[in-house]
């Protein structure tokens, strides 16, 4: 399970909760690290910062600063498997600035001006300068805060929920937040709070007011539910005669968040609750490494593309391709292309029955492809044009998809991506069954790879698929 990696657009960035000096840090490591590597990697092979260098150092600061996201210095330690993790992510993002930077400067005619040692040992040694930056710089900041020298700020929170509680743990746990919490506010009985230990009920919330006139507090955090209800109106206009800067905490966890992020419209907030992974250029991204992957494999493997073929048409009647309607994206039909197995060309519209281990409609050779996934070769095309993506929820046949999205809760959000030849279910011992157990843990696994949706996350999974299609004993 993916539980301990981190959703892909849950941005460490920065926040008004930051100290100056750790906004800077977040916000100017990455940039500056990529440049001045490259400045150091000039020196090394005797090249100066002019002319197609200087566009390089220009390219790569702006790259770094939006596809790198911001230093993450909060939480963790940066060692083991969240150390690895990190690296990874970091390696993925800085080997798409780079093919980018590379990819613009040939079609502008000048990667001959390119001295390719500096090209080389600057794509391999930035993101270990990136990776190391980032431990160094969290020691520094940790370092900076534990002897006092980053401002610290008191904290009430208004409302004792679930959401309340996880903010203060968050609080509390983070030394770079720099935000002691002082206690709670909550109208409710001790006997109808959630479990609290460590933390004080300091009064009713129309004490607040008068609490923060005799104490010193710089953050009010308020939990409640964000309506015109009386208390909260009052508080609101209580603390006007105050500094204190107020936020409102909403409670989006009762959902089942699907890349959960906020927005502006038109400056009007927004608060994503289920949303596709692939926006922007994260889209872009996907679609532009499936169809390089898919053209490489393609030729690749057009030799056993067309032995399938004749094996195919030598050892069974019927056509070569299986077309079948499935769902794709955002829930319309697409015909996927298989290899054909059975003797039989249900098209999956209107009734589906699922292949069972010696099952009489698949033939001879059809039971070596699907033995050995050979089958779901001719999807590659599928991916070329759009239909498809290398790794994604399997589609499923549209009769099934009918049968299950009554069953199954958030059954059709698995359609928010393009489908794929491979996912994580499958990876993960859930590549066939037609019962309610496995359809139900297919889609948990569905919905997981869009919460946690990265390139990385990606390849992980097109490693574990070779891994299986060359070990998998199971597959019929």
């Amino acid at each position: 399970m993916l539980d301990h990696w981190p959703p892909r657009n849950q941005t460490h960035g920065v926040s008004t909760a930051d100290a100056s000096i750790v906004f800077i840090v977040k916000s100017l490591l990455f940039p500056v690290a990529t440049v001045l590597t490259l400045l150091v990697c000039l020196l090394g092979w005797r090249e100066s910062l002019s002319g197609i260098y200087f566009l390089m150092a220009v390219l790569a600061f702006f790259g770094a600063a939006d596809l790198l996201d911001v230093a993450h210095v909060h939480g963790g330690n940066g060692t083991g498997s969240h150390g690895l993790r990190m690296f990874f992510d970091l390696l993925f993002r800085w080997l798409f600035i780079i093919a980018f930077i590379w990819l613009l400067l040939r079609l502008a005619g000048l990667s001959e001006q390119l001295n390719g040692p500096v090209l080389l040992s600057w794509a391999f040694v930035t993101p270990v300068v990136l990776w190391s930056g980032q431990l160094g710089a969290r020691r520094f900041l940790i370092g900076r805060a534990g002897a006092g020298r980053l401002a610290s700020r008191r904290a009430l929170i208004i409302g004792m929920t679930d959401v309340g509680l996880r903010l203060a743990a968050k609080l509390r746990e983070d030394p770079l937040l720099r935000t002691e919490v002082i206690g709670f506010f909550e109208d409710r009985d001790e006997s109808r709070l959630p479990p609290h230990d460590g933390y004080r009920v300091l009064g009713k919330c129309s004490q607040v007011p008068e609490f923060i006139l005799t104490d010193e507090v710089n953050v009010v955090y308020i939990t409640l539910p964000m309506t015109r209800d009386r208390r909260v109106v009052q508080l609101l206009d209580a603390l006007r005669d105050s500094t204190v800067s107020i936020y409102f905490v909403p409670d989006v966890f009762v959902f089942n968040l699907i890349q959960a992020r906020f927005d502006l419209l038109k400056g009007i907030p927004l608060v994503a609750v289920r949303e596709s992974p692939l926006y922007g250029l994260f889209g872009l991204g996907k679609r532009l490494s499936d169809v390089l992957l898919a053209a490489f494999f393609i030729a690749l493997l057009s030799p056993v593309l067309a032995a399938v073929a004749i094996g195919i048409k030598l050892t069974s009647n019927g056509p070569i391709i299986f077309r079948q309607k499935r769902y794709g994206l955002d829930g319309k039909e697409i015909i996927v292309y298989k290899f054909r197995t059975m003797s039989v060309m249900e098209d999956g519209h209107t009734q589906y029955v699922q292949v069972t281990r010696n099952d009489a409609r698949v033939t001879p050779f059809g039971a070596f492809l699907r033995r050995t996934s050979l089958d779901e070769l001719p999807q590659f095309f599928n991916v070329l044009e759009g239909s498809m993506s290398i790794v994604g929820p399997r589609p499923h046949a549209i009769a099934v998809n009918e049968q299950y999205r009554r069953i199954i809760p958030s059954y059709m959000v698995r359609h928010k991506v393009r489908p794929g030849i491979t996912g994580w279910a499958q990876v993960n011992g859930y590549r066939g069954g037609d019962d309610i157990e496995s359809m139900q843990k297919r889609i948990e696994f569905d919905l997981e790879y869009l919460r946690h949706w990265s390139l990385r996350l990606d390849f992980m999974i097109m490693v574990k698929t070779a891994a299986l299609v060359l070990l998998d004993r199971k597959a019929y």
